[in-house]
């Protein structure tokens, strides 16, 4: 018996636009386009550019231990 084509592709995760520059984005750097990208991205991380808020009073109590 022949087998489909289909059964032996691999399915790839979809494409989405890059967050850092809006191309498609490519199967190895996913979710990014480029190792640039990827880069930037560590970079950003790195330097502190993406802060998630906290509460100001649970960082004073957290000092005042």
């Amino acid at each position: 018996m022949m087998q489909n084509k289909k059964d032996n592709v691999t399915t790839l995760k979809p494409v989405k636009p890059c967050p850092i520059c809006e191309k498609n984005s490519i199967q190895k750097y996913h979710p990014f386009c480029s190792n640039r990208c990827a880069n930037v991205d560590l970079n950003r991380w790195l330097s502190g550019a993406y802060v998630i808020a906290g509460d100001d009073k649970q960082d004073e109590n957290i000092e005042l231990e």
